[in-house]
């Protein structure tokens, strides 16, 4: 057999080398475990200050711990005044007057599937419009209940969810229902859990019940009508009680299931997905199938999840993990389509472990151990270099941490809510995020109350009701705010101090501001996008504290669609805003010389010229070292507004002409439309 090879080959050593470079990949121990630290608190800020109808929870490749391309986010939302039970006994568990209460019915689905049953009356339309009778009886349609939710973000359609990218991430929400009772067909799940997972995480799993999304089975009795039972959280606390070398083995599945089992087929003939593999795991784990899970035996764990997985296809039955009668394969892994994947599959199992040079993230690898096989392997990297690239991934983590923050009670929401949070026992990754989402609270309410402050001027003025006071209690506690906020964030947070001065016409102020940031973002040691050398940031800030380090480190803005920071911008914030999109991305640099030419303007004219030809070299030239590619369209159509107001209209109408040609992310489109009309009514009257 192939598989008999690894001796020849030096297995062990071969699997010790491959389970490095893997590692590399994937994460370290500790750097999964920080990524779903810092998500987890996240999720449950968010869920305190949600509206106190609905509940949300993170799962998919990202929650996980993963940061692989293409890993997603799968949200699920769901109304906590709506309960799922499975008999009419556990309605006493329940006060009627609050609660909407819904009924499973399995009699007529296939395992897995279910048709809800509405027992009381619900407050909410969209439920009313999925109604449907079978036999009688009054039942929530899962497909009129998908076409009632709101597709976030103009996303397409994806089994039960609405699926679309915001910025880098892929994002999968879905709308559902939960039950708080763990499902009766999956109740044979406990009894056979005798050494995996423990049973602190079994009572765990069983205790959270399960949700019910909407889709149906394509071949049961109802398939519009029907759910399916979802183990999301399930499937989260089996990943996180993983040791890290089974979590590897999902990660290295991950990687030779999309570059060597699905490379180069289109999306429709892609029939096998990361959710086969993840249950691969979970059944190879659970059924003892390797004694020892270790980095010396990286190699076997695949070869063995990778044969069941044959197993699977050859007969046609892929088992779900909690209702092993659910084939998970029945609708879509038959037939011809079931005799070609088999095939495609025996052909990488016959070539061996020669099947994984056919991944391009590690055929480098194990071509260079297998050239070298009396290299030694060090299983761990240089103590201080890899300190250095954890703490770049941490910030990075609480840098993509945000908060939904839409008016000024949302912030008092979230300020309490963080208050309360630091008297909870909190890791030190989890401490970060806190001071962060503080700093992203200080500086949406200190924009908040000028505009609040603004808007009330325009309205009195005509009365004379103007109170110079406040105006200046607002204007001081604003800068304290943002200035505080500086202190708890990165060093980018400065330029919204820079934005506030030049809002409030204190030019020279902004300006001040501005060269203090180039400053900082001019030391050795200063962090920009990752960028950074290595031995002079060690050297610099090693016995610093993660608090004091996070202050060396800038990122790009990202400008909250619901609040106005600079009036030339709004325009860009309102495109966003019609598309559902909440934040509007811009690359630190760019909104710097951005916000020099419109200081400049008003203080030394030379001085503007020169900060606009420092704007059209970066957008002109940059290699994707400053501006991102999905920032290119806001970075042309920064350079076009800059142009406009200097008066370069033909130069303008060429950058927005370049904003449109980009790949968008941040929908400034209906924006760059706008700007170009405006252009050509300015060149038709000169």
């Amino acid at each position: 057999m192939a598989s008999n090879s690894w001796i020849d080959l030096g297995i062990q050593h071969l699997s010790e080398s491959v389970f490095v470079e893997v590692r590399r990949i994937v994460g370290t121990s500790q750097q999964v475990t920080m990524r779903r630290e810092i998500i987890d608190i996240d999720e449950v800020i968010q869920n305190h200050i949600l509206d106190k109808k609905f509940k949300m929870e993170t799962s998919g490749s990202y929650m996980e711990g993963f940061r692989l391309k293409g890993s997603d986010v799968d949200v699920m939302s769901w109304l906590i005044d709506h309960n799922i039970i499975w008999d009419l006994d556990q309605a006493q568990n329940y006060d009627l007057n609050r609660k909407t209460l819904i009924l499973c019915d399995c009699s007529e689905s296939l395992p897995g599937f279910a048709l809800l049953e509405l027992l009381t009356k619900t407050h909410l339309r969209c439920i009313e419009n999925a109604f449907i009778r079978i036999n009688d009886r009054l039942y929530i349609s899962s497909a009129k209940f998908r076409r009632n939710q709101f597709h976030f973000l103009g996303f397409r359609e994806h089994g039960p969810c609405s699926n679309g990218f915001i910025a880098e991430f892929e994002y999968d929400f879905a709308m559902c229902f939960v039950c708080d009772f763990w499902p009766p067909p999956a109740c044979q799940f406990r009894n056979r859990c005798h050494s995996w997972p423990p049973p602190p995480i079994i009572d765990e799993i069983v205790r959270k019940g399960c949700h019910f999304v909407a889709v149906g089975h394509k071949l049961g009795n109802h398939p519009d009508s029907e759910w399916r039972i979802s183990f999301s959280s399930a499937e989260k606390c089996l990943v996180s009680s993983m040791n890290h070398c089974q979590f590897l083995t999902y990660g290295l599945l991950k990687l030779f299931l999309k570059e060597c089992i699905n490379s180069g087929l289109n999306e429709e003939d892609k029939l096998l997905c990361s959710y086969h593999m993840k249950t691969a795991v979970f059944w190879v784990i659970q059924q003892n199938m390797i004694p020892h899970w270790c980095p010396q035996n990286l190699l076997q764990c695949f070869w063995v999840c990778f044969k069941l997985i044959l197993k699977w296809v050859y007969e046609g039955i892929c088992p779900n993990f909690f209702i092993p009668e659910s084939n998970m394969f029945l609708s879509k892994i038959h037939g011809q389509a079931q005799k070609e994947l088999f095939m495609r599959l025996h052909g990488l199992y016959e070539k061996g472990l020669a099947c994984l040079l056919h991944s391009p993230s590690i055929r480098t690898h194990v071509i260079n151990v297998l050239l070298t096989p009396r290299q030694s392997v060090c299983t761990d990297e240089d103590a201080l270099l890899f300190k250095f690239k954890f703490e770049v991934d941490l910030f990075h983590e609480i840098y993509n941490t945000n908060l939904s923050i839409i008016n000024l009670h949302t912030c008092m929401k979230f300020l309490i809510a963080i208050e309360r949070f630091t008297m909870l026992p909190l890791t030190q990754y989890q401490t970060l995020v806190l001071q962060q989402s503080t700093a992203i609270t200080l500086k949406s309410t200190a924009f908040i109350l000028l505009n609040f402050l603004t808007d009330s001027i325009a309205l009195e003025v005509d009365t004379n009701k103007c109170s110079n006071k406040k105006i200046y209690l607002t204007d001081k506690t604003s800068l304290y705010m943002l200035r505080l906020a500086a202190k708890f964030g990165f060093i980018s947070d400065m330029l919204y101090i820079a934005m506030y001065y030049y809002k409030t016409f204190r030019y020279s102020e902004a300006l001040s501001v501005i060269e203090a940031i180039k400053a900082k973002l001019g030391q050795p040691y200063s962090v920009y996008m990752r960028c950074v050398h290595p031995w002079r940031y060690i050297e610099a800030v090693e016995r610093l504290s993660l608090s004091t380090k996070m202050r060396k480190v800038a990122w790009d803005i990202r400008l909250n669609n619901f609040i106005c920071y600079i009036n030339e911008l709004v325009l860009e914030q309102q495109s966003g805003l019609q598309c559902s999109h909440p934040v509007l991305h811009i690359p630190l640099c760019v909104l710097l010389h951005m916000l020099e030419v419109l200081c400049y303007r008003h203080v030394d004219p030379v001085r503007t010229q020169r900060a606009l030809n420092d704007l059209q070299d970066l957008v002109h030239h940059d290699q994707e070292t400053d501006i991102l590619g999905y920032e290119k369209d806001i970075s042309w159509e920064i350079l076009g507004i800059c142009q406009q107001i200097t008066g370069n209209y033909q130069a303008a109408l060429h950058s927005y002409q370049q904003s449109l040609t980009q790949e968008t992310f941040y929908k400034i489109q209906t924006a760059t439309l706008i700007r170009i009309q405006e252009i050509m009514d300015l060149i038709n009257r000169v």
